[in-house]
């Protein structure tokens, strides 16, 4: 087996491409990802590691039988690997269908860390979505399960609304997240309910990551 490659975390983001994710919503959400990889603030968190380097996959998810690799993995180390990694998101006209199936999702994620080129003392699996509803699929506790188990941490976005109707009227998303997807070590939950918030939010949240810090709950008001 080939040597792996050293980085200082390797991290799966989970996207929302769900059906109710229309194609105008889908679209700002890749933007919002790739404007934020490429933020100052981010590459100068990734430079500060010891390895100076991260491994990123860019994951939509959506029904138990449509999860999107859309950007596989790849070191992203400073502007150029950042700018190739927003190049490939953006122009990609791959997406998920279907129905929420988050436990096929953090499966995903997790054999995905397990069976990448890299190695790096932390792993994260940062899922977003609009509901923590497991409508398709296997069951989402034991996908979770094994991933903590196996030394993954999984943090969320809750997106609360930047298109949308509004958030879920039955339950509160946020503590939804908190029970019953994210965990492990420093793990937190960040929530955005416009589009400059969701921007602001991914941009947090991987500065968060890629530093290892923890961070509150929510993020705080613009």
């Amino acid at each position: 087996m080939a040597a792996q490659e050293g980085v200082d975390l390797e991290l799966v983001l989970l996207a929302d491409g769900s059906r109710s994710i229309d194609a105008a919503e889908l679209r700002f959400q890749r933007e919002g990802y790739a404007t934020a990889m490429q933020d100052p603030a981010v590459l100068a968190a990734i430079g500060g590691g010891y390895y100076q380097r991260i491994a990123v996959a860019y994951v939509e998810w959506g029904g138990a039988h449509s999860q999107k690799l859309i950007v596989p993995w790849m070191a992203i180390d400073g502007p150029e690997s950042a700018a190739r990694f927003a190049d490939t998101l953006l122009s990609s006209t791959d997406r998920a269908e279907g129905v929420n199936a988050i436990g096929t999702a953090i499966a995903l994620a997790h054999e995905l860390i397990e069976t990448n080129a890299y190695d790096a003392a932390r792993k994260v699996i940062d899922f977003s979505g609009d509901s923590a509803n497991n409508m398709d699929g296997p069951p989402l506790a034991p996908a979770r399960a094994q991933a903590l188990a196996a030394g993954v941490t999984i943090n969320g976005l809750a997106v609360l609304c930047y298109a949308c109707s509004g958030p879920p009227v039955s339950y509160d998303l946020v503590s939804a997240f908190e029970r019953s997807i994210t965990g492990g070590p420093g793990s937190f939950v960040i929530s955005a309910d416009n589009t400059t918030r969701f921007t602001d939010a991914v941009r947090r949240k991987l500065i968060l990551e890629i530093a290892g810090k923890p961070a509150r709950t929510k993020a705080p008001a613009s």
